[in-house]
């Protein structure tokens, strides 16, 4: 069973920086494509960026020269880190382990809350 567990959320100040982690466990990390999604209030989950197994990475629009997603296979991990801030970044980040090809469905972190002020 895949688990993830994502940390680094919290309070920041528009124009600020925050990193987050996910960690994975129960699957081969390498082989999974991972995706960071948001959610603010009332809205719907988005795609904010996914990192590929061989390190390729694609970014939403909003996010594009802000964010940076990476991978370490070696430790099952996979970053994003975010840098300029703003407060309609502000939402539940949720770290996302695409299927294997041994995997039928995709599996979701319980998410971490980043809260940017005006």
């Amino acid at each position: 069973q895949v688990r993830l567990v994502e940390s680094g959320g919290g309070l920041v100040q528009a124009g600020g920086s925050l990193r987050l982690s996910c960690a994975a466990s129960g699957t081969i990390f390498s082989l999974n494509p991972m995706g960071w999604y948001r959610q603010a209030p009332g809205k719907q989950r988005e795609l904010v960026a996914r990192v590929y197994s061989g390190g390729s990475t694609n970014y939403a629009d909003s996010v594009k020269g802000r964010f940076t997603a990476s991978r370490d296979n070696a430790k099952n991990t996979v970053v994003l880190q975010m840098n300029s801030l703003k407060p309609e970044d502000t939402g539940v980040y949720y770290c996302y382990a695409g299927p294997t090809p041994g995997q039928r469905l995709g599996s979701w972190g319980q998410g971490t809350q980043v809260t940017v002020s005006s």
